[in-house]
């Protein structure tokens, strides 16, 4: 890893994303990161004529005509705002400046947080068994849900969605029906971070609050109380501001509200529920009826293999037949030389490592209370939305393209997994020593790898100027599994590959969704 590439700009933002993921029980207080206001390069004009991912047409969700600038309504709207304004705490102005930086950025850090704070397994029952998180139970032990990385591949996924296609929808009408920011009409009014020439209705904020609070709620039951504050504080700050009138507000919730519950909709029929109740067993019998060594449980007590029918969900760029094209060709066998090269390979890496592999190994861990590979990919993706200057609209759809490929690279990396069955280096060779941790689910092929190669791909076409920053990155990702000694070579060479040839399809969506 480059001290002087990408991750020296990065470390500053990961560092205090990690303060932040206490979310500690009792009072449910965020700590985030703080950046300087955000600055967009443009105001999209024609962003409502982008494709959207769900929804349709924008035009398809009713939208009321808002009052005219020089009504009776307005006016007297502009007279609470000015109250609302001239009553504004220390405390309010620090939450207005805290949203300002961007909501869908926001948004996606406190998704990163929950992933963080649920990505713990369960403990063992006294008989050796495992309890199951319950979704109608969410808060009592062990609490639901379960945030792994693809959990975490799908909560960014459907989040950024949300964003992106009600966000699109926000533009359409405020093109449509072009009203001016408060502060344009009556110049009394002075916006505490600056004035914007973008039209004020519906409130972006106020879509992109809704539609990332109810998404939010329904993958993480147990938080509905800390996701309704953030936002009502959200949408409330942009009055703070002076920056929205209440209409805008209202109007931009109803959007966001609608374009939720057409993500939730689809999320209800991805498969989700049933990728924990894959016969496993059937499959390690399979393996075995092959003549190869299947892939068992190193966890003592042995656990169930981890969403284990993850790679029969539904996918986003792409269909169940690409799913099976995608899917790699076989490992080497346990028994062919081939196999045992790259065993040795592995152990030497378990015997002999340098200082700075394992810096790499630890920065790649993402295990056990973080945000997961598909979340550092997010935190690196903030880091170039932020130097990019990109607007709104722009940055959720840059999330959204990244997150259907995450959550399409969980998909088809799980299926690969489950197809083969491939036991890890240390249960073929006991003597090996894990410089990390070791996941639950067969080695072929590399989770991290798939992610990377995938994010970097999205990435690169968004920013063609990183990406050969990118495409590093990604592949220092991918070694690192195999220096950890969890992974060999051609679980991540070949992970890779396929995460790249998954994040051509997204960036084939993007291609064709008229934001070029």
């Amino acid at each position: 890893m480059k001290k002087n590439t990408l991750y020296g700009r990065l470390f500053p933002v990961l560092l205090a994303v990690a303060a932040m993921i206490a979310l500690p029980g009792c009072d449910k207080q965020i700590e985030e990161y703080a950046p300087a206001p955000a600055a967009p390069s443009a105001l999209e004009a024609g962003g409502g004529n982008w494709k959207t991912i769900l929804i349709g047409s924008p035009a398809a969700l009713e939208v009321a005509a808002p009052a005219a600038p020089n009504s009776g309504e307005y006016a007297a709207e502009l007279a609470a705002l000015k109250s609302t304004m001239a009553g504004v705490t220390d405390g309010q102005k620090n939450a207005a400046g805290y949203w300002q930086a961007g909501g869908v950025l926001r948004w996606n850090q406190i998704a990163r947080e929950l992933v963080a704070k649920y990505n713990l397994a369960p403990v063992n029952n006294e008989d050796n068994t495992y309890p199951v998180p319950d979704p109608k139970n969410p808060t009592a032990y062990p609490k639901y849900p379960f945030a792994n990385p693809p959990y975490a591949s799908r909560t960014y996924a459907l989040l950024s969605v949300a964003q992106y296609d009600a966000l699109v929808a926000a533009w359409h009408y405020k093109y449509r029906f072009n009203r001016p920011a408060p502060y344009a009409v009556d110049g009394s009014i002075k916006p505490l971070h600056g004035g914007s020439e973008l039209p004020a209705y519906p409130s972006e904020d106020a879509v992109v609050a809704a539609a990332s609070a109810e998404v939010l709620k329904y993958l993480f039951p147990g938080e509905v109380e800390l996701l309704d504050g953030k936002a009502h504080e959200h949408a409330d700050s942009r009055l703070w501001a002076g920056a929205n009138v209440q209409s805008d507000l209202d109007a931009g919730a109803a959007i966001g509200r609608a374009v939720a519950q057409k993500v939730l909709a689809h999320a209800r029929a991805d498969g989700m529920s049933k990728a924990g109740t894959a016969d496993w067993k059937a499959i390690e019998a399979a393996c075995t009826a092959r003549s190869e060594m299947p892939w068992k449980s190193m966890d003592a007590p042995a656990r169930p293999p981890m969403l284990s029918g993850f790679g029969l969900l539904k996918t986003w760029n792409f269909g169940a037949a690409e799913v099976e094209a995608l899917r790699p060709p076989p490992p080497p066998r346990t028994d062919s030389p081939e196999f045992q090269a790259a065993l040795s390979e592995v152990k030497r890496y378990s015997q002999s490592v340098t200082r700075d592999q394992i810096r790499i190994i630890h920065y790649w861990a993402d295990g056990v209370g973080t945000y997961t590979p598909p979340g550092h990919w997010n935190a690196i993706a903030e880091e170039l939305i932020r130097k990019h200057g990109q607007s709104e609209l722009r940055t959720a759809r840059t999330l959204a393209l990244l997150n259907t490929a995450l959550m399409d690279a969980g998909v088809c990396c799980w299926d690969t997994k489950f197809h083969y069955y491939l036991p890890r280096p240390s249960q073929v060779d006991p003597s090996i020593r894990t410089l990390t941790g070791l996941p639950n689910f067969p080695a072929y092929t590399s989770g991290h790898s798939t992610f990377s190669g995938a994010a970097a791909a999205v990435l690169g076409y968004v920013f063609p100027d990183e990406r050969p920053s990118l495409d590093a990155t990604a592949a220092e990702a991918s070694t690192s599994r195999l220096q950890g000694a969890i992974h060999y070579r051609f679980d991540c060479e070949v992970g890779l590959k396929c995460g790249r040839d998954i994040g051509a399809y997204a960036v084939q969506r993007g291609q064709a969704d008229g934001a070029q």
